[in-house]
């Protein structure tokens, strides 16, 4: 296949010929610019985004130590469906649309908790077990041909990996496994179902999530925006193995004298007990469409996910992940670590929001990418792959 006539980066396919994982800088084809304008500010078009993107794809909903007993629950909210996520006694979770069989009542309205005695609806005490059947309908054996069989909780497709809960809400999912076959062992190392929870922020980013998107895959802003994490990993460091697809990203490189991303750019944690080799001198970050960022550090994970409020809203939940071992530790202090971070992100968001204000304008068009978006323009193709707009080529 001719690289140029795909639109995809020659590495890409150089990458393929190779069994071991290639690394390569971000590069674009020539005339490569922004999505259009209107793409980040039409509410109609995000009308089509929730049920293009966000309702066909695998969107990351949580962490699966969250559910860790039988009967542990949360409850999330997916653009416009309220889900049950709940752990069965025999250790399957599994994700329930919000409602009641019966008169459609909300059954659920706290956001995390454990459920002593299945899941009870408070309108008329019909009750379903942590597998979703129903066990309970008052009355209902009054009536005619009515079997409590018929009636579980309707179940939106889950799965569980690498400690991440992901939920479909298409009723023909395409096969999780199938879809994570290019991450299929590619963070190993950091051992990611087991780490856990130190410190989470949320923000409410006045932004379109691809905005955030974008942002997050390059570091052309990098000097000028965060000189915090500027002085400690070279703007223009950054090698990528994923360019083509639903996943995009690659690693950074720390500065000879740093050895850990934080305020003093010295580790005051433990190194992730898995992490060898190159991988403790590296920062990777990549994204997981259509909401996970994950950054993979020597020392610590940190997850960004992205919950799409409008064509201009997004809420963002940082969580910083370690190993046990370190948050068992005398003193453990995620300070550092966080505050550098809370600092970027914040700066992060600032120019998300003043550029969703700037795209919104008449005059505004869309805008050439420099040599350090690469990871831009693959993000454009593949949104307009999952949109169905092949056929448009301004990206």
């Amino acid at each position: 296949m001719d690289s140029k006539a795909s639109g995809v980066p020659q590495q890409f396919f150089l990458s393929l010929l190779c069994p071991m994982t290639a690394f390569y800088p971000a590069t674009v084809q020539p005339g490569a610019r922004t999505l259009p304008g209107h793409y980040y500010v039409s509410s109609s078009r995000f009308e089509a985004e929730i049920e293009r993107i966000f309702y066909r794809q695998w969107f990351c909903v949580g962490r699966s130590a969250d559910l860790a007993q039988p009967g542990d629950f949360l409850q999330v909210q997916v653009l416009r469906e309220s889900l049950i996520l709940v752990r069965d006694p025999k250790g399957q979770a599994h994700a329930f649309f919000n409602h009641c069989r019966h008169r459609g009542t909300r059954l659920c309205s706290e956001l995390q908790g454990h459920f002593a005695d299945g899941i009870p609806c408070p309108y008329h005490a019909w009750r379903y077990g942590l597998d979703g059947q129903l066990l309970a309908a008052p009355q209902m054996h009054e009536v005619e041909d009515f079997r409590r069989e018929d009636y579980p909780l309707h179940s939106a497709a889950l799965a569980e990996w690498e400690g991440f809960v992901w939920v479909n809400l298409s009723r023909n999912p395409q096969p999780f496994d199938e879809v994570f076959a290019p991450l299929q062992g590619r963070f190993r190392e950091w051992n990611l179902s087991a780490l856990r929870r130190g410190h989470r922020i949320e923000y409410n980013v006045q932004a379109n999530w691809k905005l955030l998107f974008e942002n997050y895959s390059e570091c052309y802003h990098c000097p000028l925006i965060h000189p915090e994490l500027a002085r400690l990993s070279p703007a223009r460091s950054g090698r990528n193995d994923l360019m083509e697809g639903p996943f995009l990203g690659g690693y950074m490189l720390l500065n000879p004298d740093v050895t850990s991303l934080n305020m003093s750019g010295q580790r005051s944690l433990p190194l992730i007990s898995t992490v060898r080799g190159e991988n403790q001198r590296r920062a990777y970050y990549y994204t997981l469409m259509p909401n996970l960022f994950l950054s993979l550090q020597p020392d610590y994970v940190m997850t960004h996910t992205l919950w799409p409020q409008g064509s201009d809203r997004t809420r963002v939940v940082c969580d910083w992940l370690f190993e046990p071992e370190t948050l068992a530790l005398d003193g453990f202090d995620p300070s550092e670590v966080v505050e550098l971070w809370d600092r970027t992100n914040r700066q992060d968001w600032h120019l998300c929001e003043l550029t969703q204000q700037g795209v919104g304008s008449r005059a505004y068009e869309a805008g050439p990418l420099s040599h350090a978006e690469g990871l831009l323009q693959a993000f454009g193709r593949e949104y307009r792959r999952q949109m169905q707009e092949l056929e448009e080529q301004s990206c």
